[in-house]
């Protein structure tokens, strides 16, 4: 049976387990990467828009839009390229989104059904992914905890993790519930904090460079925007996969859609409008411009809230990613695995240069998803056809067809090389072009034509 080990995989009793059965149970879930029946099902779309607003409020995406200024490019330039960048992205994990009711299944778990067995190799980059925003987004919560509590920034990041894994150890429910919440604490708050931060500074400044420059940095920020927001691309399922089988998908597309764009809109606009004010990428530096006291010590606050916000998804997703792997370990107990390893990449965030660290990891954990992506669309779109939902675990998968993927998910990212700039890696077609970065576009698009020929002319050969 070409499928025999995606339905081991799937079904195996360690990645089931007991689940929540409505919206407010607060139980843990022990519940992995096992399909959750059609009668196990719950809940509204709607809900779908707190849960991915709320991660997106932390200082992590004011000082992404920050970087639009850094650029050169001024307030509208970058706005305008942050959007552009921020509803491409939303639109492909929409999209991906409305796979969770029709599957009952996250999205790792959902893409064995093109990749097989070596789903474990987008598992396993997925899962160092999840760490490594888990670092973003946990690095400023520790500089703030730290600065409040007078505490070492380590034992900051602990407290910080503490709160963060336990979340992520009581599972799907509970993140929704406390993301519901601090969607409106978030949202109120910051938009104080933004009156704060750009009061008596210049928010409409002009573009610094001109010409090649000009349109390389606007390029570059496009693809930074767009970076951020399909970055969820491999997670989108993971938090819709409870929903009733018969959900509507345009109101699971557009909620998930909204709840990221107006977010990332949101956020980022404040980084973009007060980044002169906020140069120095540190909480500290957030402080010195909101100012000492009760509102000092409350920004503080915040912008730890906001970080554990964030992380949860990071923790849940990266749970259900090394279940994916194929690691035999209850969900709940790979959260916490996830959450831990973070803690060395935040001290190694925090030792140098936060501003050119902080990019080159938001650039480099994400520039693989975009192949990835193409391959399990092409597959679903080829596979799916009039069926409203689908079981993955009895699903089959080629063995050629999974082998196929794999090549060209690497070749994809091999092609996407050239074109990629960071401080790490700045590929030569990238430098001859003043620093654009369309690499993401590259990797989408040659996995598109590679992948998609491959499935096409094989089935007119079967048709034939």
């Amino acid at each position: 049976m070409p499928n025999e080990g995606a339905k081991s995989a799937l079904t195996e009793s360690t990645f089931s387990g007991h689940r929540p059965v409505r919206a407010g149970d607060l139980s843990v879930e022990t519940h992995g990467i096992a399909p959750i029946g059609e009668d196990q099902r719950y809940g509204t779309p709607g809900r779908l828009f707190t849960v991915w607003f709320a991660p997106q409020v932390n200082m992590a995406g004011v000082f992404s839009g920050t970087l639009a200024i850094v650029l050169g490019l001024g307030f509208w330039l970058g706005l305008l390229a942050m959007v552009i960048g921020t509803v491409l992205g939303a639109v492909i994990v929409g999209y991906l989104s409305t796979w969770g009711p029709r599957t009952g299944t996250g999205q790792l778990p959902n893409s064995r059904m093109a990749f097989g067995g070596a789903v474990a190799i987008p598992g396993v980059l997925q899962w160092f992914s999840s760490i490594a925003w888990t670092a973003l987004v946990g690095l400023f919560g520790g500089e703030a905890l730290a600065a409040l509590l007078g505490v070492p920034f380590w034992a900051a990041v602990l407290m910080v993790l503490g709160v963060q894994g336990a979340v992520g150890f009581f599972g799907y429910e509970v993140i929704h519930r406390v993301q519901a919440v601090l969607t409106v604490v978030l949202f109120v708050t910051f938009i104080v904090f933004a009156v704060k931060l750009v009061a008596g500074h210049e928010i409409v400044t002009p573009a610094l460079v001109s010409g090649a420059d000009l349109a390389g940095a606007f390029v570059l920020e496009v693809t930074i925007a767009f970076s951020l927001a399909v970055s969820w691309a491999s997670y989108a399922a993971d938090f819709s996969r409870y929903l009733p089988a018969d959900s509507s998908r345009g109101r699971v597309f557009g909620f998930t859609v909204a709840g990221l764009v107006l977010s990332y809109t949101f956020i980022q606009g404040i980084g973009i409008a007060a980044a002169d004010a906020i140069g120095e990428h540190t909480a500290e530096g957030v402080r010195a411009v909101i100012g000492g006291g009760v509102l000092g010590a409350f920004a503080l606050v915040i912008i730890t809230v906001a970080s554990i916000a964030s992380g949860v998804m990071n923790d849940y997703s990266g749970s259900l990613a090394l279940q994916t792997i194929g690691v035999r370990v209850i969900r709940p107990v790979s959260a916490v695995i996830v959450t831990a390893l973070a803690f060395g990449l935040i001290l190694w965030l925090h030792a140098a240069d936060t501003a050119t660290r902080f990019l080159d990891v938001v650039l480099l954990v994400s520039y693989w998803i975009p192949g990835f992506v193409a391959i399990v669309v092409i597959d679903w779109a080829l596979r799916v056809g009039g069926r409203a939902s689908i079981n993955p675990a009895l699903e089959a998968t080629d063995g050629r067809d999974a082998a196929v993927a794999v090549v060209v998910f690497v070749v994809s990212y091999a092609a996407a090389i050239p074109f990629m700039n960071t401080s790490m890696l700045q590929g030569p077609i990238a430098a001859a072009w003043h620093g654009a970065d369309i690499a993401y576009f590259v990797n989408l698009f040659v996995a598109a034509v590679l992948y998609g020929g491959y499935r096409y002319t094989r089935r007119r050969r079967a048709v034939g």
